[in-house]
Order: C-alpha cells, then structure tokens, then sequence
C-alpha cells in the first residue's frame, strides 16, 4: 500500500479488525529503483571506515543491491504468510500480524518491535514460538503470537496527531488484546517495545500474567553502590555509558528536530539506508560485519517497509514524543507482574540485576555469551527457548 493510500485510511470507518495484506504497487517500487539509480554520493575522507558513520562502499554495495538484484516480491509474500490484520484504535490505523498456533493450549503473547525495526524483525522467531514441536520444542510451549506495527511504523501508518508516546502505545496494545478476546497474555519486547511492554505490565496486571525484556531499562537507585557490582556488570555500564558519550546522537535529534531530519531519509532511500544500517551494525554482536548475524536481505526488507510505507519521519517522532513526556513506566511504583530478563552482552544497556529488581518483580534473569540489540533477529533460537522457559511458569 502507498503512503498516500495509507493516509486516505484516516477518515475511512472501518470494521473493528479486517483482514490485511500487504501489496506494494509497481509504481512504488520503480520509483524506489529509479531514486537509487540516481543517488548523489557524499565523500569520504580516504583512509577511513566507519569511524565517521555509515561507510560510503559498504553503502554504495548495498543500495546497488537494493537497486538491481532484491525481490521485494518475495520478501512479501514471506510476511503475508502470516494472517494480518488492521483494525483503528484511538483515531489511529493499527497493523498486527496475529499468528494463532494450532495446539489448543497456546498461550496468547503479544511481542513489540522498536526502532529502526518494524515486524520483519520477528520473522524467524515467530514459527519457534507458534509452532514449537516443528523446532525442538514441545507442545506445552505454543504461543498465539500478536505483532502490532507500533503506531507511526511501517503498515500501521503514519500517526496523525501528537501524543503517541509509549504509555499510549501500551494503551493501545491493551485494546487490541481485548478486541481480540486474550483475556490473559503475556508480553514481550526490546527497545521501545521493552518500554511498551512495561507500561503493559503497569498498566493491565490483572489480565497481563508476565512480561519478558530484552533491553531492560533502569536507572541507579538513590542508594546504589557501583563498587558493589558484578564486574560484568561493571563492564556493561561501562559499555553503556560509551555507547550514550559516542553512539546516541541520533536520539538528540529524533527527540529534538524529527521534521528537520525526515525531507532527507523520506526523500533518499540511500539517505535512508545510511542512517538506519549504521544502527543494525553498530548495536549488533556483528564483529563489525552486520551481515554475520543479519542477513542483507532482512536488512533490505526492513528498509523497504520503512520506505514503501513512508513511515520514516512518524517513527522518529516517538523520540520526540517520549522526550516530551518523559515518564517511565514505574515512575508512580514498582513494576509487580512477575518479569523475565534476558541479557544479550552486546545490548546498548543492560542494568544491573540489583537495580532493575528495584523497579521490577524479577523471576527470571538469563545471561547469554552472544547477541546484541535485537535478538529476534540475531538469536532467533535463544529468545524463543527463553520464553518458553519463562512464560512455562505463568500458563
């Protein structure tokens, strides 16, 4: 569906959940073809890689990629294997995929994207987690699976009006839950969606059984003790705090001037390409080769539903959003849904365990040797074997 089309939905009524597929016009994807083809490349200091951003050669290869030999087609048809939905939810458009598995006992468990991710992320996770006796796993452990498209991203649209910030979200994400007759879940997410899925754990304990972060988010306690600290834990603040000294300016502006940002990447796709991969690269356990762990089609998957979508500028926005708002979700008291940690060593925060059982119920805590910022992706396998080990406590 073209941008315009989606923005032709916002004063259309529609049913409360209709069926959804997603249909790129040739038009759409010709044009992405024929900007590519015209790019006008910045230099680059001889000499240098990616000290200074997105590497110009890496680039130029994968937009040659994007341009000449990618089957959008085929990456299509793979996300519209699984049923799809839209349904509108507080005046705005939401896409969800909803993956029901065939064992009778599944648990429902609706699992939250951020950014620059969209719902290609889960594309590998999802037949572990809905179909678990095709993958090593047993019965017991299936999952009803819901994906939404977070508001502002990718075929949910853009958003339309101010506010759209993480604790609406969650509100949202409730909605949808109970339009679809999950009387009990669970919840999972990284990135915003860690965010997200705590305001769920806030917000709807008496429906929510647990919820599950891969990017847990918690500052020092008044009382806290750095010196008493694990020295991986340690090295993992470390990390962090080099990560927000020489990684984050990317936040300054998504939270600051989005608009300013977005006639560029909304207006390039090699802009757009060289904004989000440099992300991919630098917050996954790549080695510095992002094509280790993600391959290039998933990355040039992401980018195009970004691109086809036009939901680059309404994505930043939540930053902007957020900084407004500024609220966590146990600002007004302790998070007390039973909570599972899984702790990838390249992540670009990991709090202590101390601190976030400060702000969480804690039941469960796993440390992995490998993986990074989005574990979907990169360790497809773990995540799922440490949800059924988590939510297995919960049914």
């Amino acid at each position: 569906m073209h941008p315009r089309q989606l923005d032709n939905l916002k004063n259309v009524p529609v049913p409360a959940i209709r069926p959804f597929k997603i249909e790129v016009p040739d038009a759409v994807l010709a044009d992405l073809r024929e900007r590519l083809a015209r790019t006008r490349w910045p230099d680059q200091i001889p000499g240098t890689g990616w000290e200074y951003g997105t590497e110009l050669g890496y680039l130029k290869e994968l937009c040659e990629t994007w341009r000449t030999s990618y089957d959008w087609r085929k990456h299509e048809a793979a996300l519209n294997r699984w049923p799809q939905f839209e349904t509108r939810i507080d005046g705005q458009r939401l896409h969800f995929v909803h993956a029901r598995s065939k064992h009778a006992d599944a648990f429902p468990l609706v699992i939250t994207h951020g950014w620059p991710g969209s719902v290609v992320e889960f594309q590998k996770l999802l037949p572990l987690l809905v179909d678990p006796t095709a993958h090593g796993g047993e019965a017991r452990d299936a999952f009803h699976v819901v994906c939404p498209s977070l508001p502002g991203y990718g075929w949910s649209g853009p958003t339309h009006e101010r506010g759209w910030d993480p604790e609406r979200i969650a509100k949202a994400e409730l909605e949808l839950m109970r339009r679809l007759g999950h009387s009990r879940y669970g919840a999972q997410g990284g990135d915003w969606g860690a965010i997200i899925t705590s305001w769920i754990g806030t917000l709807d304990p008496a429906h929510c059984a647990g919820i599950h972060l891969n990017m847990l988010i918690a500052p020092p306690p008044p009382d806290a003790k750095p010196a008493a600290l694990t020295p991986d834990e340690q090295q993992r603040l470390a990390q962090a705090a080099q990560f927000q000294g020489e990684g984050a300016g990317y936040q300054a502006i998504q939270g600051t001037k989005p608009q300013t940002l977005a006639y560029g990447l909304t207006d390039s796709p090699a802009g757009l390409a060289g904004w989000i991969v440099e992300k991919f690269r630098a917050w996954s356990d790549c080695q510095g080769d992002v094509e280790r762990v993600i391959t290039r089609d998933e990355l040039l998957t992401n980018l195009t539903t970004y691109w086809v979508t036009g939901t680059i500028n309404s994505s930043t926005r939540l930053y902007y959003e957020m900084r407004q708002r500024a609220k966590l979700p146990f600002a007004d008291g302790r998070i007390e849904v039973p909570t599972g940690v899984a702790v990838f060593p390249k992540e670009v925060y990991n709090a202590p365990r101390a601190w976030a059982e400060r702000y969480y119920n804690v039941t469960h805590w796993s440390v992995f040797v490998a993986g990074g910022h989005f574990a979907a992706l990169e360790r497809p396998a773990e995540l799922a074997a440490d949800l059924r080990t988590f939510f297995r406590t919960l049914r």
